[in-house]
C-alpha cells in the first residue's frame, strides 16, 4: 500500500489499482488526455476576466472604516 502521495502516483501510472489489478486499456488513454488538458497555460483571456472579476469583488466590499454598528 502507498505510503505517501508520490507513491501513490507511482502506482496509479504504473496501472496498478487498489485492488491490484491492472486498469483497462482506454484508462491509459483518458488518463494522458486528462494530464494534458491540465498542464495546458491558462488563456491570457482567461486571466484578464479573473483581475476583472477580482477588481469587482474589491470595488464591493464594505469599508470597514465606514461601517458602523
Amino acid at each position: 500500500m502507498p505510503r505517501n502521495e508520490h507513491e501513490t502516483e507511482k502506482a496509479r501510472r504504473s496501472g496498478k489499482t487498489a485492488g491490484g489489478g491492472a486498469s483497462p486499456e482506454w484508462a491509459d488513454g483518458l488518463r494522458h488526455l486528462y494530464d494534458s488538458v491540465v498542464e495546458e497555460p491558462l488563456p491570457d483571456s482567461f486571466k484578464d476576466l479573473l483581475a476583472q472579476l477580482d477588481e469587482t469583488d474589491d470595488d464591493d466590499l464594505p469599508s470597514k472604516e465606514g461601517k458602523k454598528d
